[in-house]
């Protein structure tokens, strides 16, 4: 039963593009039922799609109608950009044109780059003033880096791109690899990008206040721990036979629900649009270890880099300085 503080709350206006698709499918019960913004938090839902995908997306409007969750006031299925945007305070970015056969990546970011300039300019003419943007859909890094350049009024540092996924699946290989349980592992980070670049990063873990590199051995770090991060999308698609769904839905909750709520001094990773910081090229939507307070992100300021961390945080910014190229060209 919703509470009653709840029933004097305004709702907040929620926007998921993609919404027929099975990581919209998974997402959406978790924020109606209070998982993102709080159990006594009312929440009024938009579900975006493309015309040939709207039968479906009313289809699951339909289901979560009839799941009477109570926190939801209001459910809207469209098609329109600017109706979908309207007024919205969040919004999850999770349909992208994945890369159909023969194209390259430069073909993908472009076909992208299409749909994330009309995002953002929608975002820009009628989101809310305190906007929150996650993209998802890949390649996220740099889609989310066109939606904050298409949105010109809307602050860079409310678009981030979805590196929880990561960030979850590093803590979950090693609380596999040590036998401990995934939050009792602090000062985990992945610098970079949502690609088989990035670099999880165990440097400055800890495991209960104690750090965790004595641990394990080097070998198992350098050669397994990080491309089997890297990589785990990948495993899932050949193990599976489709891409990560659940967990993706999973991570963009966790995601959202802290940038709102805060992580009470504890790590986590947020590509955000960088300021310089671990040289970083300004506005390059990057990989940092971050801490939530007050409804905004901080990056973690000071650490040292070491000669082992610098060239793979410096082949991120290679990929996604050579990303920016591209999209460059579609404005």
């Amino acid at each position: 039963m919703a509470s009653d503080l709840a029933q004097t709350k305004q709702p907040v206006k929620v926007t998921i593009t993609g919404a027929a698709g099975n990581i919209a499918y998974s997402l959406l019960w978790r924020v109606a039922s209070g998982d993102v913004f709080g159990p006594d938090q009312p929440v009024d839902l938009t579900l975006l799609e493309i015309e040939p995908a709207a039968k479906a997306a009313e289809g699951t409007a339909m289901e979560l109608s009839d799941s009477a969750m109570p926190l939801v006031r209001g459910i809207t299925v469209t098609t329109d950009q600017r109706a979908g945007f309207e007024g919205a305070n969040a919004a999850f970015l999770v349909g992208a044109k994945p890369r159909g056969k023969g194209e390259s990546r430069a073909d993908m970011l472009a076909a992208n780059g299409k749909i994330f300039i009309e995002q953002g300019k929608a975002i820009n003419a009628g989101a809310a003033d305190d906007i929150r943007v996650l993209v998802v859909g890949n390649p996220a890094n740099t889609n989310a880096y066109i939606a904050a350049k298409a949105a010109g009024d809307v602050p860079a540092d409310r678009f981030n791109a979805l590196m929880r996924l990561d960030h979850n699946r590093a803590l979950s290989v090693l609380g596999q690899k040590l036998d401990a349980p995934t939050d009792a592992f602090e000062r985990v980070v992945v610098w970079g990008n949502h690609a088989d670049t990035q670099f999880p990063d165990l440097t400055y873990a800890q495991l209960e206040g104690a750090d965790v590199m004595p641990k394990i051995d080097q070998a198992w770090y350098t050669d397994e721990f990080i491309p089997r991060v890297a990589k785990r999308g990948a495993e899932i698609i050949e193990v599976r036979g489709k891409s990560s769904a659940a967990s993706a839905a999973s991570a963009a909750v966790d995601h959202m629900r802290d940038w709102v709520q805060g992580t009470d001094g504890r790590w986590t990773t947020v590509a955000l649009p960088s300021t310089g910081q671990y040289g970083v090229d300004e506005g390059l939507v990057f990989g940092f270890p971050v801490v939530g307070a007050n409804g905004q992100w901080q990056v973690v300021e000071g650490l040292e880099i070491s000669d082992f961390q610098r060239p793979r945080i410096d082949a991120n910014v290679e990929a996604l300085r050579s990303e920016a190229e591209v999209a460059a060209q579609l404005f």
